[in-house]
This record gives C-alpha cells, sequence and structure tokens, in this order.
C-alpha cells in the first residue's frame, strides 16, 4: 500500500522512495495473511524441510519450535520449496481469507508432488485443528494434518507417511508451552526475538476461533522465560516479545494448567502476575527492550501500567484490541467488558503512561446486526482514544464460533466494507497527527538493519513501536541511537541521528 501526499505535506520524491516500501501497519487490503518462510541449514545428506508461516506471530513463533523439534531429529532447513523434503505450512483460521489463502497454496504444491511423489506435505496450525481429519479429505495431496498442541509428535508423524500412512494428531493440551524447546530463530535479524509465554485462550469471544484451535489458556514457568531472554540477550538480541494471546492473564504458581493454578493460588500459593514476569524480564539488562502482544481491556491492570513507567527499557506501546466502540455490539461479541470500561483503561494508560504513549488496536467492521449509529460510536471512540495505528478488518464469520451459531450475519457486504473505508480513512489521519507530534523531539530508536529501498538508510523502531528512518553513518544493526525527527507520513518518522 502507498499513500498520495499533496505538495502541501512538504514530501518530496526522494522520501517517498524511501518510505514506499516500508511495511504499513494500518491493514487495507482487509485480510492479508502475512508468511514467512525457513532459512537454508542443512548439511549433505539431510532430508531438508521448508515451512511456511502464516497469519499471527504466536504463528511464527510456533514454527521456530517446529524447526528445534525437527532438527534434532535429523532435518536440514531450506529457503527453497523445489529442494525440500518436506514441506510443512502453518496455517491460520482467524478469518477466511486467510483459510483460502493456505488452499491456493496447496493448489501451487500439488504441481511440486506430480514431479516428485515422495514429497511430504503437511498443514500445521489453527486450521489443521479446526478441520482434522477433514483436511485430509478435501486436500488429497496432504499427508500430515497436526494440531499446535502435537509439535513433539511431528517426527513421529513424518515416519508414518514414510511407511505409507496418513498422519493426523490434532489433540490438545492444558499442560504443553513448549518450554524445554529452545526455538531456532527464523529469518531473525538477529536484533529482536519472540519468547511465548502462555498458549491457549479462555476468552470465549463469540467472533474468534482461537479458544477453539489453540485450546485452553496455560502459561510458561517465568524461570523459563527469563532464562530464554538471558539466552537471547547473550547471542546479541537486544529486544524481546514477550506473546500471548491475553498475556494479561498470565500467572504461575508451580503448574502451567490454569484450573491448578487457580487452585494453587486460592490456597494461599504466591504466584508470578503478568506485572512480576514483565519486571523480571527487564531487570535482565537496561539495554535489553521489552515489548509484548496482545493485551486484553479486560484484564490490562494499573500493575502492569506502573511496571512499565518504572523501566525505561519496557517500551512505551500497548496493542489493546477494542473491535467495536459500541456497548451492544461489545456484548455481542462477548468482549466482557464495555465502551466505558474501555475508556477508563485508555484514561489509566495516558495518567501513568503520558500522551506519548503508544496505542494500536483490533477493529471489526460491519459485526452481525450493527448499526450505522453503533459504527459511528467506533469512529467517536477512536478520535477518543487517538490510535497510532489500528488492524481493521470486516467481519468474517468463522464456522463453529458463538456467533456463527447464534446471530445472523446480516450486514451486507458492501456496507462492511464501505463502514471499513470509513475506519481506515479516519485511521490513517490518526496516525498522520499522531506522527505529527513526533516532529523535533528526539526517539532512542534500535537499529533493525537496512531501509528496504536504499542502502545509505538505516531503520529501526522507538519505543512507541513507530518505524524510523534516517542515513546510516557509521552505525550499525543492533545499536541504539537518538534520532532527531525531522519529517513523516501516516506510517514513518524520518529523521537524523543526533
Amino acid at each position: 500500500m502507498k499513500f498520495n501526499y499533496s505538495k502541501s505535506n512538504n514530501y518530496d520524491k526522494d522520501k517517498m522512495d524511501l518510505i514506499s516500501d516500508i511495511d504499513i501497519i494500518i491493514d487495507e487490503k482487509v485480510e492479508v495473511c502475512d508468511t514467512k518462510i525457513l532459512p537454508d541449514n542443512f548439511k549433505a545428506g539431510q532430508r531438508k524441510l521448508y515451512i511456511e508461516s502464516y497469519g499471527c506471530q504466536m504463528n511464527f513463533s510456533d514454527s521456530e519450535i517446529v524447526a528445534s523439534v525437527m532438527q534434532k531429529h535429523g532435518f536440514g532447513t531450506t529457503s527453497n520449496v523445489e529442494e525440500a523434503d518436506l514441506v510443512f505450512l502453518n496455517t491460520c483460521s482467524i478469518r477466511e481469507k486467510a483459510e483460502q489463502t493456505v488452499r491456493f497454496r496447496l493448489d501451487h504444491l500439488n504441481s511440486l508432488k506430480k514431479k516428485k511423489p515422495e514429497l511430504i506435505i503437511g498443514v500445521l496450525g489453527c486450521m489443521a485443528e479446526r478441520l482434522k481429519t477433514k483436511f485430509l479429505e478435501e486436500e488429497k495431496i496432504v499427508d500430515i494434518v497436526v494440531g499446535p498442541d502435537a509439535y513433539r509428535d511431528l517426527p513421529n508423524l513424518v515416519e508414518r507417511v514414510d511407511e505409507g500412512d496418513k498422519a493426523v494428531n490434532v489433540l490438545l493440551s492444558r499442560e504443553e508451552t513448549y518450554a524445554d524447546i529452545a526455538p531456532i530463530r527464523l529469518n531473525s535479524n538477529g536484533v529482536s526475538a519472540f519468547i511465548s509465554i502462555m498458549r491457549g485462550c479462555d476468552n470465549m469471544c463469540s467472533f474468534c476461533v482461537v479458544p477453539f484451535t489453540r485450546g485452553r489458556e496455560r502459561s510458561r514457568s517465568p524461570e523459563s522465560i527469563v532464562q530464554e531472554a538471558k539466552d537471547l540477550f547473550s547471542q546479541g538480541y537486544r529486544e524481546v516479545t514477550l506473546l500471548g494471546q491475553n498475556v494479561d492473564s498470565y500467572k504461575w504458581a508451580g503448574e502451567a494448567n490454569k484450573k491448578e493454578t487457580d487452585l494453587a493460588i486460592a490456597q494461599g500459593k504466591p504466584a508470578v502476575t503478568f506485572a512480576n514476569l514483565l519486571e523480571m524480564v527487564a531487570q535482565i539488562s537496561p539495554d535489553l527492550r521489552v515489548r509484548f502482544s496482545t493485551s486484553h481491556p479486560k484484564d490490562m491492570t494499573d500493575e502492569v501500567l506502573h511496571t512499565m513507567a518504572k523501566y525505561e527499557n519496557i517500551c512505551k506501546y500497548i496493542h489493546l484490541p477494542v473491535q467495536s466502540g459500541n456497548s451492544r455490539v461489545l456484548e455481542l461479541m462477548n468482549r466482557t467488558y464495555d465502551r466505558e470500561w474501555y475508556i477508563e483503561r485508555i484514561d489509566a494508560i495516558r495518567r501513568i503512561l503520558g500522551e506519548d504513549c503508544g496505542i494500536s488496536s483490533d477493529m471489526i467492521a460491519g459485526f452481525c446486526t450493527e448499526t450505522e449509529e453503533e459504527h459511528q460510536d467506533t469512529l467517536s471512540l477512536m478520535e477518543y482514544v487517538q490510535y497510532d495505528f489500528s488492524y481493521m478488518f470486516f467481519y468474517s464469520e468463522r464456522p463453529g464460533t458463538l456467533a456463527a451459531r447464534k446471530y445472523k450475519d446480516d450486514i451486507p457486504m458492501e456496507v462492511k466494507k464501505r463502514r471499513l473505508q470509513e475506519i481506515v480513512d479516519l485511521q490513517r489521519k490518526l496516525s498522520y497527527q499522531r506522527n505529527q507530534r513526533d516532529v523535533g523531539q528526539v526517539h532512542k530508536v534500535l537499529i533493525e538493519g537496512f531501509s528496504k529501498r536504499s542502502q545509505e538508510h538505516l531503520q529501526g523502531r522507538n519505543s512507541q513501536n513507530k518505524v524510523v528512518i534516517f542515513p546510516k553513518g557509521k552505525h550499525q544493526k543492533g545499536e541504539y541511537v537518538d534520532v532527531l525527527v525531522t519529517d513523516f507520513t501516516a506510517a514513518t518518522l524520518l529523521g537524523e541521528v543526533v
């Protein structure tokens, strides 16, 4: 996506060339599914594994676990699908478009399998969990179907396929966290890495398939998380993102199983909360930046906000999905908070962390029975919060969810798209205004590498998760630099090192 700017915005052609291919966080294409693949890492004689990951950061993190599991069983990795002996697609089911993307990809892989019949093709992740054995019937070329909690079983499943069988394991677990598996960092810039702190979700939002595809919520031990962060820091990483479907509900009292954890806490056993964990990771080193995602408005506490304020290396950025600005629609979505509750959480963020704290959101346009007035409530909430950026979609009914069972998807597609466009247009304006505030300010930026369009410019992110581009000078990836912001777009800050 590219923006067009008038001369009054003071953007010259060189600057537009420089920033035109930087990732825009405003998702105008509605249901685009991000993808990542494995790097080359194989020895002569090894069978080669190729993985494509679709969807969320949690999926990318899971693929790093899969790569580690398979490497321990003698597989190398390749970035060239035509060289692979084993192809895994780590899938997303959050929207219909995501599943369609995977099916189109399987159509392409079918031609490879015709040339190389021994090629093994596996579907992993949320789509595999949702469709289970039905997937083998629908996609004849698929040999393996594996859910998110069964990745340890992959070597055994590959052996079964080698023997001529199809293989399926979609059992969900209340204990599996993969805490003992050291992920292989995929396509890493060597600066930033993900750490999964919990798995699953107990929030039964009516539009969402995640509780059905990723199972019940459970947390990793804080010791294993802190050790992984320490290991990454010693390897040269300077930023970690703590991942969970709802990180604010993280808690540990000696058991991964949430039910047993709650029982232990009720019996008086001390528990580690997310605020405690955040502090433990921040204390590893002031040179290790800490981010986290995703937060749920019903669970974000002032304790977390005060912990963020206490440590400079905890980034001042919160992804706080609202989905809708109307209380009736939020109730239909089973979000368990209303507009007033959400606004109170926003006010707490501004009170404790200040106006400069970055806030982003998820928005769904055209949920079941949403009226024009209720859509306007979403727009007015966006104006109140002043989001830095958002992920925006129109409602896509997912089979098996509460909304699919109880509510009629009754908003015409043209209305959904028009409402979505209004949300996108407003967010573009808000992003522009929020970035305009940064001009003339100095930001601490962690350099992640070269700008995509210029080897003479570097790019990194500031504490608020905004991309900053500046001339490279003598600076290198992994350094912290202070950058004076001199110009901006709705998506990018431009500046010079001071």
